[in-house]
């Protein structure tokens, strides 16, 4: 099994299709057997799920993810955790152990935003009014 995290550092990022990178843990009989950090290859509506599908990924964890991307992500057969937040680490042992707390997407999506060309989680618009 290959779990995909969306990542920013060690932390679990807040946006998976606009998070600096992701980190891909290789699961084995319960247990982490190596994880590699790759490079976000780009957000553009229905790349990812294709992408990470190709690289043998089940199970997607990020802090928000708007609903289109998830059904995308479900007509590829890739489970999606969403509402997530902590260290990469600790996340990844809470799923294994089958105790991780999961919630509400930590991003407010409308389904549509992409194609308007606004992003609408909160986390993101307070970022471009800090600029």
């Amino acid at each position: 099994m290959k779990i995909a995290v969306a990542t920013d550092g060690n932390m679990v990022a807040g946006h998976f299709g606009r998070c600096p990178e992701y980190t891909i843990v290789t699961v084995d009989n319960g247990r982490v057997q190596n994880s590699i950090v790759i490079p976000n290859p780009g957000h553009e509506p229905g790349f990812l799920p294709g992408y990470l599908a190709q690289l043998g990924i089940s199970c997607i964890i990020a802090g928000g993810m708007g609903p289109r991307a998830q059904g995308l992500f479900r007509e590829k057969g890739l489970e999606t955790v969403v509402g997530v937040s902590g260290y990469v680490d600790e996340v990844v042992k809470a799923y294994l152990a089958g105790n991780l707390q999961a919630g509400e997407s930590l991003c407010d999506h409308d389904g549509s935003h992409h194609d308007r060309g606004r992003h609408l989680c909160s986390w993101h618009n307070q970022d471009r009014r800090a600029q």
